[in-house]
């Protein structure tokens, strides 16, 4: 019988892993060495796959990103030293000066200013389109289109886009589709079962789980991958060993870390959606949610992210963060802790008034990650810092 793909995950092993080793070693070299100079010849001719440095490779990476693979149905990757290294080395390796760009109008803040400002250097042009209204899409694209990139759910509004059509879209004007899988994870769904060409990761929050390390991954087809080695070998982005240890062995608990993280969001979402309070909340699996349906279609759980509007806005949201007394004040998510924010002042603060509020990232929205304790014990919390 065929194993499942988390427990080729956890079994899965390097090539220089001694099998007598429970645990795979930590291969903390910033070189590797060779018995003859031909076999060295041979290694930098890219004629063996024989390790040569840690920046190109090194079994603690590759066996983080051979998991990655696994999990998201993906024939090769690359490990990047943060989640926007591996945002970055998606776009910059396969696109060139001249090309255009699509990217759904809500993404996380480092990315908008890596779209709005960084690429137009390069001769890159970009255009957003709506998260939400696929119909808009056909008018967007352009002669010099070359790739179409999308976060869902979004960051922090939780939006959800149809990955089905964008599949069939993508496919239909020659263009790559690019998405960034980090809300839901490879256990919440799988973007190249419906067409996706790349799939990036920010590790750093629910692959690692535990606030620890940071890192980033982009998975997907050979010949793209190829490419993005290329472009990440010459200008170093490369995940540390020691962190792609810690992610890969995060790897072997990441099903049942989301399964409790996505049991307790739901949970905390059904209790606070009629908080009087709250003007609006959303979550991917409750039926108010606008694109319940596509969710439900797509994705195997609802994510472990809540996210509402106070009323009184910007300072009814201070007041909430201020009286918080268990959930965490910081700049992540997918912590084993629970976690809330205000983007408007935080992670999408670079953004302009109306961009904001296109993506409805407004003055009174709390973001909250929600954690692995007790589901109560975050419920209360909440709720004593709502009235407040």
């Amino acid at each position: 019988m065929e194993q499942s793909p988390l427990t080729r995950v956890i079994r899965t092993r390097t090539d220089l892993t001694n099998e007598m080793e429970h645990s795979g070693p930590l291969f903390l070299t910033s070189s590797f060495c060779f018995d003859n100079a031909e076999d060295m010849r041979a290694a930098f001719a890219d004629e063996t796959d024989d390790n040569i440095y840690s920046r190109f490779s090194n079994p603690n990476v590759q066996e983080f990103v051979d998991r990655i693979c696994i999990l998201e149905g993906a024939a090769a990757g690359f490990a990047t030293a943060s989640g926007m290294s591996a945002v970055f080395a998606s776009l910059m390796a396969l696109l060139k000066q001249g090309d255009h760009v699509l990217s759904c109008n809500a993404v996380f803040g480092s990315t908008h200013s890596l779209l709005t400002k960084i690429l137009p250097r390069y001769g890159i042009e970009f255009s957003y389109i709506n998260t939400t209204n696929t119909s808009s899409w056909e008018a967007a694209v352009r002669a010099n289109t070359k790739m179409l990139y999308l976060e869902t759910p979004t960051n922090p509004g939780l939006d959800i886009v149809d990955l089905e059509f964008a599949g069939n879209f993508t496919r239909k004007h020659g263009i790559l589709l690019n998405v960034d899988n980090c809300f839901a994870t490879p256990i919440g769904q799988r973007p190249i079962d419906y067409g996706a060409d790349l799939v990036v990761h920010s590790a750093t929050k629910w692959i690692d789980g535990q606030g620890r390390v940071l890192g980033g991954v982009v998975v997907g087809k050979k010949n793209l991958i190829d490419e993005i080695y290329a472009f990440c070998r010459s200008t170093g982005p490369a995940l540390s060993p020691f962190n792609a240890w810690i992610l890969s062995k995060s790897l072997e608990t990441l099903d049942v870390r989301m399964e409790r993280h996505c049991s307790n969001a739901l949970y905390i979402a059904q209790q606070l959606e009629n908080h009087p309070r709250i003007s609006s909340l959303k979550y991917p699996f409750l039926p108010s949610h606008p694109q319940y349906e596509i969710a439900r279609k797509q994705m195997k759980n609802g994510g472990g992210i809540v996210c509402f509007d106070l009323k009184g806005g910007l300072e009814a949201g201070k007041t909430f963060l201020d009286k918080l007394k268990t959930l965490s004040l910081t700049a992540n998510l997918g912590d084993t802790r629970s976690i809330a924010s205000h983007p408007a002042s935080t992670t999408h603060a670079k953004l302009s008034d109306a961009e904001r509020q296109e993506v409805d990232i407004t003055p009174g929205l709390i973001r909250i990650s929600v954690g692995l304790e007790h589901r109560d014990d975050i419920l209360q919390d909440i709720l004593q810092a709502l009235d407040a």
